[in-house]
């Protein structure tokens, strides 16, 4: 079987729909299995249905009628009768979001977020299946949280690898086109779990171990992987092929390529993941495979913005040592600063974070007591994969360099604009 993956981009609207039938006609949908997301800022949405939920009940109808307005209307742009049976089985899937929201009793966020959030790819996989069979295609819609398990860690589940390939193994047909939700599972209570960050890719990757399938694709609205981001880069060039090491390594550092947690059931398996692009959908893309780490070998440049450059020192000149080590990365763990870069001397140390939650000003009043802090707020850390000089000046030009670091492989450079 082949596993593909298309993403809220794909079917934000009916036409995106209707090109996701477009690219079966053209890719096939024999022995397919789609995994797929919400639609279009559907998530987004969802959160403020949350948000509203605890924080200002008076909004909350009319945050969730916004969501059913907005896939009404692609209801009526695929389907023009509302005699369709896909409105009334919409139609059902709010009714179960709402009766959630007027009787759930538990005040636990990350419990009611995975029990809300996921109404987005349920009802997303419900239109997709119902165009498909209006179209011709016979499928079978499958519920992902019955196959699926995890344990309760809500907003971010572990799977149970042996439930999870007995439930896949024994209930997923072969010869059709099958449906499922990306991002969701389920406990031993049967309650919704998500499994965090890019769940989607990752949904689509337990499926391919789990099937031994031939390949997964996610389709993307860029031709494949690039070695640099085109917002920023004038000259990015396509990625033919990269190892999973390498596309591991390129995650590490902050490219959104693919989730290390995507790529691990694959490797042990070795099924290649295709990058391709549902807009032109007969290029090739791009493969990550076992083999050659990169196919053109070329610079790959990550960047990661407002970052938050610290350097700690000691106040008596003593030196920094592992023990004092230790103790900064625990109160870095407490307090949710992620570390993208590490520098250190006799006397002090470097890091350059991300301080996502904000939480850095209460932390230095901590540091403070032991260390002399200095910081620098808003720089720009810049990685380069197999560098060269040409890429380090492309990276340096017009900027105010404040730290760099090389190693065999990898060049970091921290700066500030000029």
């Amino acid at each position: 079987m082949r596993v593909f993956k298309f993403g809220g981009a794909s079917v934000k609207d009916a036409e995106g729909i209707k090109n996701v039938y477009d690219v079966l006609q053209k890719a096939g949908y024999q022995d397919v299995l789609l995994v797929v997301s919400a639609m279009g800022k559907t998530t987004n949405a969802l959160e403020v249905v949350i948000k509203n939920y605890f924080e200002k009940s008076e909004e909350l109808q009319s945050s969730v009628q916004e969501i059913k307005k907005y896939h009404n209307q692609i209801l009526l742009d695929l389907f023009e009768d509302e005699i369709n049976e896909v409105f009334a089985a919409v139609n059902k899937q709010f009714f179960d979001l709402e009766y959630f929201l007027a009787h759930n009793k538990s005040p636990n966020y990350n419990f009611v977020y995975d029990q809300i959030v996921s109404y987005g790819e349920l009802i997303s996989t419900t239109i997709l299946s119902h165009f498909m069979a209006f179209m011709g295609i016979k499928t079978q819609w499958l519920d992902v949280r019955n196959f699926i398990k995890t344990n309760s860690n809500y907003r971010d589940a572990e799977v149970d690898w042996n439930l999870t390939q007995k439930n896949i193994a024994k209930n997923v047909k072969r010869k059709i086109l099958n449906i499922t939700q990306g991002f969701l599972g389920s406990d031993e209570n049967n309650f919704t779990t998500t499994l965090g960050r890019e769940g989607s890719d990752y949904t689509a990757a337990i499926f391919a171990y789990c099937l031994n399938a031939e390949s997964v694709t996610i389709w993307k609205d860029v031709p494949g992987v690039m070695n640099a981001d085109p917002r920023y880069f004038e000259n990015a060039s396509l990625l033919n092929q990269i190892s999973y090491r390498e596309a591991i390594e390129l995650a590490f550092y902050g490219a959104t390529v693919i989730h290390p947690k995507t790529l691990q059931p694959l490797q042990k398996k070795e099924i290649p993941l295709y990058v391709k692009s549902f807009l032109n959908p007969m290029l090739p893309g791009t493969s990550v495979a076992k083999g050659a780490d990169l196919e053109p070998y070329l610079p790959c440049f990550i960047i990661k913005r407002n970052q938050l450059l610290i350097s700690l020192s000691s106040i008596d000149f003593s030196f920094i040592m592992e023990e004092n080590i230790s103790e900064i990365f625990a109160l870095f763990h407490q307090f949710k600063l992620k570390v993208n870069l590490i520098q250190n001397s006799a006397i002090s140390f470097s890091v350059c974070v991300e301080d996502k939650f904000g939480n850095f000003k209460e932390l230095n009043t901590i540091l403070s007591k032991k260390f002399k802090v200095d910081f620098t707020e808003d720089v720009t850390l810049y990685t380069i994969r197999h560098f060269d000089e040409k890429a380090a000046q492309t990276v340096e030009e017009n900027k105010t360099v404040i730290l760099k670091q090389v190693s065999r492989e990898t060049m970091q450079i921290v700066t500030k604009e000029s």
